[in-house]
This record gives C-alpha cells, structure tokens and sequence, in this order.
C-alpha cells in the first residue's frame, strides 16, 4: 500500500485518504451500534427504568397520542436511551425542568429537538414521539462523528505534514477507546466536531469560523472553553512580534485587544447559558427558597451542579472504593502522560520557552502562531503545499531507510529541521499544553473514569500513538497495545453501556 500510495500525487493521495477515513468512520459507528444492538438483546439490561416517560412538568396533562403502528421498534429505540442520553432526550422533549439538568449543555438537544420536529416527525406516527426524539439523538451523534474524523485528518495532515502518519491517526481516532460514547445520545461527538473543525479553520487562517467553530464547541461541552487557549496562544507570539519585532506598540495593543474579543467570543455561550440558568432559577423566588448557589457573589450554576450532585471537586475522588475507577482510566491517562513526556524531553527549549524559541523555519511553517517579521517572510516563505513537498519528499527517503534497516532515528532532531515537521514540531505545542490542561483536571478534580472520554478527542494522543506505532526505536508490540486496547474498550463499553451497566 506504502509504494503505490507515495506513487501518487499528493493531491490525489489526500484525497484517497480522506475517502478511507470517511469509509472508516461509517464502519466503526455500524460496528458500534451493531455491538450495542447485540448486546442488548443478549442480555437484560441492569437498569431497565430507560424507557419511562413521565408527562412534562410544563404540560401535564398532555393531549394523548394514539398508539404507533410499530410499538416494539418504537420500544427499542427507546431502551437504547441510557445514563446521559436519558437526560439529553428529555431536555429535547421538556426543556430545563431540573436543577440538576443544567449540567448538560444545549446544544446536542437543540439540534436533536430541531431534527425531531422536522426531517424525523413524519416517522412519530411509526415509532412514537420518545422513539424519534432518541433516533434523532444517534443520528446526531454519529452523523457528527463521521464529519470529526474527516476534520481531524485535514488537521493531521496540516500539522504533521504527513499524509500517511495522519491516515494511521485518523484511524486510531475512528476506533478510540471511547468510541461507545460517540455512537450513543452523547455530546462527546458535537464536541469533537466543533473542536476539531474549529482548529481546523483556525490553523487555515479562518479565524471567524474558528471562533464560531470553537464558540459551539463550549455549547457542547463545558470544556469547550479551553479551546480558548489556542487564540491566547496566538496572540501571545503576535503581540510579542509586534512590540520586540516590529516596534509597534499600538499594534500590539490591537492585537492583545482582538485576542480577548476572539476568547470572549468563545466563552460567551457558555456565560450565557449560566445566565440562563440563573434567571430560571433563581429569579422570582424569596431569598429563603433559594440555592446556596444563588446567592453566592459569583453565581455559577454548573460548578455548583456538579459539585452538589455528582460531588465533583479537588481531589474529593481520591478514595479507596475508587481505585478501580483509576484503574479503568490507567490506558488514557498512560497514553496522555507520555505523549506530553514524550514532547517536552524531545524539545525542552521549545516547551519552556512556551515556542519563543522556536527556529526561524519553524516559525514561518507555523505562521499562525508564530508569527515572524515582514523582511524574513520575503526571504523565507514556506506555503503549506511546499512545506508538504518537502516533508513528503523526507517521509519518502525516511521510509525507503527503513526498508533497508537503517534507522532514521538516528539524525537527532536539532539536526534535521524536516523532521521538526512532524508530532516534534512547535506547531504541537499548543496541543500539548491543552492535553495536559485536560488530563490535570480529569486526573485531579473529575471523576476519574471519565477522562477515557473526556480525553478522547484531543489529537496528540493520536498523533503520538500513531508514530510510536512504527517507531524503529519501539517495539511493535506497542502497536499492538494501543489496538488491543481500543479493541477492549469498544467490546466492554458496548457490552456494559448499553445495557445501563457503569462504563466510563
């Protein structure tokens, strides 16, 4: 596959790929969701309370609708509506009844509620009202994930440079660990699409579709605000290049001005759905049938969410009776902890310089983040379609040394600059700091066993899986770990979710 691939223009080996990476994430969600279907039928499910469906408190006396002309299809689209999903379907059928409600976020019930009531609602009258809200909901989630991984090859490609290595990432991201999450009435899906798409655009110089992109990420899941990180990291370099560089003070204040609009921006759904929540709430009640919440100086409803009914808190999991837990989430955590090892031994300048010390032909590869001045772009430019020549070029000559046992491993980084191209490149940097962000707070503060899917859309895990995966320095049988692994997780997840069972 390797000779005929790099036999083809890069254009048209891109494109090839992309192709193979939409083929692979349509067959991994049939492959879940054919998983899912089996289990369910093989076994009883532990909580069999999914297909209850009490009236909504803003309508209780509904009209009664009559009888659907396939209840026991209805009935089992119905009983694949478990643990989150079950409040998801809800909010779409009901709105924010509950307080505890609020801690799921709009968005994925917006676009199911949206769906149920226009392309789908000629099949209420087939399966029932719930049953379409839900085959809305899968529909959703598996429609998104199939346009991530699309997006998260067009951005592997642009970061590493590196059609082949990007393939075997998007693949490995086509079937994660946490895969059961993104075929089931979860946000994990819209997240990754808003997320990774939103990088996507900001790395092509799209930056008021990133914003957007990343503004919907939040309006998924609340860590999408982290993605708010990338601008500031943006506008750190730039606002650094116009004061020391180009002298430009006024510039730089424009640029530092811009940054914080553009976070704003990103953090603003999210705002404004806590303000939401606060005038449903606590507006119009007398100060003694108030949450604690509500009067606090700064109200945030989601910290107090979480915390109140899940007990979610700094280090509040670090219990004996969770050990298992911890050990359900050892692999990502692992996988996370090395890629960013990995990274920071590999260029220390360059992480605790924060990319200040990032190489001239690095920096004009990167311009997005860093930016260089004027008189060393004209003397110095690399497009992404040259950049991408060259490094096809060194991949080439780097596969070819492997054929022939030689171990490219041996030109150290700080001698090759095409090999900065890669996972090692101070594009990634960026990456790493927000993995890192993200495995510190699910390690620390969340409850541990949902960092399999609270890390699973974040690119480096895959980016460094897929190198270590032919390194010449590794091993192989790390290769087949990684796979083992996912392979493990989509059987048991499939197995113990579907049936209301605790997974992650």
């Amino acid at each position: 596959m390797t000779t005929e691939t790099t036999a083809k223009p890069l254009p048209q080996r891109r494109d090839c790929h992309q192709t193979l990476v939409f083929k692979s994430a349509i067959f991994s969600r049939i492959l879940l969701l054919s998983l899912s279907i089996f289990w369910r039928v093989l076994l009883s499910p532990y909580d069999t309370s999914a297909p209850l469906n009490p009236a909504c408190l803003g309508d209780p006396n509904p009209h009664p609708r009559p009888p659907p002309l396939f209840p026991s299809l209805g009935s089992a689209i119905e009983n694949g509506i478990v643990w989150d999903g079950v409040y998801f379907v809800r909010i779409a059928q009901c709105g924010y009844e509950y307080e505890q409600s609020y801690a799921f976020l709009p968005l994925l019930p917006a676009c199911i509620f949206i769906l149920s009531q226009t392309v789908f609602a000629p099949l209420v009258p087939v399966f029932g009202h719930r049953a379409v809200v839900g085959l809305s909901g899968y529909f959703v989630s598996n429609g998104a994930f199939v346009l991530a991984a699309i997006y998260f090859y067009k951005l592997s490609v642009i970061i590493l440079k590196d059609p082949v290595v990007a393939l075997r990432a998007s693949i490995l991201f086509c079937f994660n660990p946490a895969s059961i999450f993104y075929s089931s009435i979860y946000s994990e899906s819209l997240y990754a699409l808003f997320s990774v798409g939103g990088l996507y655009h900001l790395i092509s110089g799209a930056n008021s579709i990133a914003i957007i992109w990343l503004a919907l990420s939040g309006c998924a899941r609340s860590n999408g605000v982290l993605n708010a990180g990338y601008f500031c990291f943006q506008t750190m370099h730039q606002a650094y290049d116009a004061i020391f560089l180009k002298m430009r003070k006024f510039l730089a204040l424009r640029i530092l001005i811009a940054g914080a609009l553009h976070c704003i921006c990103i953090f603003a759904p999210f705002i404004a759905f806590q303000v939401y929540g606060y005038y449903n709430i606590c507006q119009g009640h007398s100060p003694d049938e108030l949450s604690p919440w509500c009067k606090a100086r700064i109200p945030l409803l989601y910290n107090y969410i979480q915390s109140h009914y899940w007990g979610v808190g700094f280090l509040r999991y670090f219990q004996v009776k969770q050990l298992p837990n911890f050990l359900l989430a050892s692999p990502i955590l692992s996988l996370a902890l090395c890629s960013i090892i990995y990274y920071v031994n590999s260029r220390p300048k360059i992480v605790f310089s924060l990319g200040f010390q990032a190489s001239v032909e690095e920096k004009s590869s990167s311009v997005l983040f860093f930016p260089l001045e004027a008189d060393q772009r004209l003397k110095g430019p690399f497009s992404e379609q040259s950049s991408s020549v060259r490094q096809e070029n060194h991949n080439l000559r780097q596969r070819k040394q492997m054929g022939q046992g030689r171990d490219p491993a041996q030109h150290r980084v700080d001698h090759e600059p095409l090999e900065k191209a890669g996972y090692l490149c101070a594009f990634v940097l960026p990456f790493i700091v927000h993995l890192g962000l993200m495995e510190a707070t699910a390690f620390l503060v969340m409850h541990v066993q949902v960092a399999t899917r609270f890390l699973s859309a974040s690119p480096p895990l895959y980016w460094f899986a897929s190198y270590v995966m032919v390194s010449p320095g590794m091993s192989q049988r790390w290769g087949y770990m990684i796979w083992a692994y996912s392979a493990a997780y989509i059987l048991l997840g499939s197995l113990l979710f579907s049936n209301f069972y605790p997974f992650t």
